[in-house]
């Protein structure tokens, strides 16, 4: 309510104790954040002081440099970045998945040991673990998706290794276990959540 008395204009997010305050200017950045700096002390609050700064959002139409040009915002990393638009590829200050988000789901990915899983079945494993990668992607994948895909793949790669563990004959040959994977995909191509998006396993040879 205050941002909406002192500064009209201003449109905001926040979500607990994290904002995003979009400027028009950097006059206008440094005024409200000056503005807001009193507010906060008025109150006996303070802001973060290693959080809280102006970043500039460089893009195919904004060139100049600025000490910040990026920030994080709930599991996003906020930057310049190439990204694929109805007329081709453009620079574009967008949101992706935050590499820490990435690492964390990565871990519990690894957690999983899908590979060892042997005395169950596909469909087992994908009841299993399809609730958390569908929320994964209704949530990361909202923007630039695609940042997701070596995620996907290394899940993908679990499961590849998952077939040659239950079936003695693909150990043999990795050709006999592709053919297998790219079978059970044109069978079942939804058994897995993210293969609406992603069939291809990350190298695992």
């Amino acid at each position: 309510m205050w941002l909406h008395r002192e500064f009209p204009d201003v449109r905001f997010e926040r979500y607990a104790d994290d904002a995003v305050i979009h400027c028009r200017s950097l006059a206008e950045a440094r005024a409200v954040l000056a503005a807001l700096e009193a507010r906060m002390d008025s109150v006996g609050l303070q802001l973060h002081p290693d959080k809280t700064q102006i970043v500039y959002c460089r893009d195919a139409n904004r060139k100049s440099s600025f000490e910040h040009t990026r920030f994080t915002f709930l599991g996003y990393d906020f930057r310049e970045r190439t990204v694929d638009g109805r007329t081709g590829l453009f620079r574009s200050f967008s949101p992706a998945v935050l590499e820490k988000a990435l690492k964390r789901m990565g871990e519990v990915v690894r957690s999983w040991r899908l590979h060892r899983w042997v005395q169950g079945e596909a469909r087992d494993l994908a009841d299993w673990i399809n609730p958390v990668v569908r929320g994964w992607m209704q949530y990361y994948g909202a923007f630039n998706r695609s940042a997701l895909y070596p995620l996907l793949k290394r899940i993908n790669a679990y499961m590849v290794r998952w077939l040659r563990g239950k079936y003695r004959r693909l150990r043999r040959s990795w050709t006999a276990t592709f053919r297998a994977w790219w079978s059970g995909v044109d069978r079942h191509p939804r058994l897995l959540a993210h293969w609406v998006w992603v069939t291809e396993p990350a190298r695992v040879w």
